[in-house]
């Protein structure tokens, strides 16, 4: 059984890592086109700074821990593939393993901000029906 192989709009991810920015931003999405046609700002600046350090490390068989950041909108790049991220959601850090499909998209996009709703067993008195429900 042969393992399938990853593309993104028509390239390998080999590919995608050998490109400069300027090769790689027309064929990221339009959102983030638009926002890597803008420049970085300095947060994702410094960030990128961390992550090709990480690489480097990576490359060399190092152990690393994984990168902790708040810059939630900071676009996954091909270079970033396989590396783990805690990424802040307003409370506390989600980890992110960061896999060749989450190109072109947003780092918050994987850190929810809000909790699923849980609701519980309606209290007497919640309802007009729960007014008649015998207590236990």
């Amino acid at each position: 059984m042969s393992k399938k192989k990853i593309t993104f709009r028509g390239y390998g991810i080999e590919e995608l890592q050998a490109k400069s920015m300027d090769e790689l931003v027309p064929i990221m999405p339009a959102r983030a086109r638009r926002s890597l046609k803008r420049g970085f700002t300095e947060m994702q600046k410094k960030l990128l700074v961390r992550i090709r350090a990480t690489r480097k490390d990576i490359d060399a068989g190092k152990k690393v821990k994984p990168l902790r950041t708040q810059c939630r909108n900071m676009i996954i790049l091909p270079e970033m593939v396989g590396m783990e991220f805690d990424v802040y959601g307003g409370k506390e850090f989600a980890r992110v393993l960061i896999s060749p499909e989450m190109i072109g998209q947003y780092l918050g996009e994987f850190s929810l901000t809000r909790k699923p709703v849980k609701h519980g067993a309606p209290g007497i008195g919640a309802t007009r029906s729960s007014l008649f429900v015998p207590v236990k």
